[in-house]
């Protein structure tokens, strides 16, 4: 039996762009050991995935809990790594695109008997991938087609799938009731958040585009996502006001805030949507492994790389690369593009 280890140590949508290279090795090799080492911030990506066997992760240290010291976070990731060498994998695959030096050194301290990944021939570390790609673009690649190509030194040479979630049901079903969502009405589903200046939406559009929705169509809902904290934390900053000033504009609209404060959470609750409104960010992919049609808000980002993969959607990127410039008409335009409510690949996905 042949023994696989995805090695994707970085943030969300990256690890998400990843769950097609994870599906495809699984179909090509259905009895072997597929295992992923993650961290622990974007380890719920994973949670439930059949393609997997196990699921290792570590804890980076600017991660660590409250009261948790470095040596501890330290020490256990070592046994990790322990444990990890006592599998023996044939195949370490460093999941990422470009050439990752830190990478190469993780996948040799587990010691598997081959290391897949891009090589740069300028630096010394290239010489431990023994079954290497040089990497370049030859054109433009989006992030799931440029890690995709990992796979072709193990004769795999697929077009990649959708992105895949596996949303915890239960949760879902948790969220719904304590957030007040409809069970028999459609659900546009709307984040407010995104971390870069450049792709943020002010609350007066987010108002005026949900007014001008409702006067459409007074039955439909929205569910509103936002990143739960106060806007004035230094450290972490939060848009529980703007939440709260967007909110004071919607009186007699039903809209059903949804806090969300772990990815568990966030996944479950927007898996309760039937289409999406919201800017580029690891959201985003979020809504397209769940299926979910999307209209996304682009700034100062590559969307050729980042656009929602394998799901119905309208990028929205102007030519200033400020969302703050993109009209409601224009969203609203985007909206009337995309499959309506209850579409047949939102209920497959949503059910997965």
């Amino acid at each position: 039996m042949k023994k696989f280890l995805v090695i994707r140590r970085d943030n969300i949508g990256d690890l998400i762009c990843t769950t097609p290279l994870i599906h495809a090795l699984r179909k090509h090799f259905p009895e072997a050991r597929i295992d992923a080492l993650v961290n622990s911030y974007n380890r719920p990506v994973l949670e439930r995935n059949p393609d997997l066997t196990e699921v290792h992760h570590y804890t980076k240290l600017k991660h660590r809990p409250p009261g948790c010291s470095a040596f501890s976070v330290v020490l256990e990731r070592l046994r990790l790594y322990a444990r990890l060498r006592r599998i023996r994998y044939d195949y370490a695959i460093i999941a990422g695109a470009n050439f990752l030096p830190r990478g190469v050194k993780l996948a040799r301290a587990l010691r598997p008997r081959h290391i897949i990944g891009f090589t740069d021939p300028d630096h010394p570390l290239s010489r431990h991938i023994d079954m290497g790609i040089p990497y370049e673009l030859p054109r433009p690649l989006h992030e799931v087609e440029d890690v995709f190509r990992l796979l072709r030194p193990l004769g795999v040479d697929d077009t990649p799938g959708p992105m895949q979630l596996y949303p915890d049901q239960a949760l879902a079903r948790e969220i719904a009731a304590r957030s007040g969502l409809p069970h028999d009405s459609s659900v546009l589903g709307i984040h407010i958040s995104a971390r870069k200046p450049s792709n943020r939406w002010p609350e007066t559009q987010f108002a005026r585009l949900i007014q001008a929705l409702h006067h459409r169509n007074p039955t439909q809902h929205y569910a509103l996502f936002w990143s739960p904290g106060d806007e004035n934390n230094p450290m972490h900053p939060g848009d529980d006001q703007k939440l709260q000033r967007l909110m004071g504009q919607l009186d007699g609209i039903p809209v059903h805030p949804v806090r969300t404060e772990r990815l568990e959470e966030l996944i479950a609750g927007m898996s309760l949507c039937d289409r999406f409104v919201l800017s580029d960010g690891g959201a985003l992919h979020i809504v397209a492994a769940l299926g979910k049609p999307t209209v996304s808000l682009f700034g100062k980002s590559d969307a050729s790389r980042w656009h929602p993969w394998g799901v119905p959607h309208v990028v929205l990127q102007p030519e200033t690369l400020e969302v703050a410039d993109v009209s409601v008409e224009e969203v609203l335009s985007a909206l009337e593009q995309l499959p309506g409510p209850r579409s047949s690949q939102s209920e497959h996905q949503s059910s997965a």
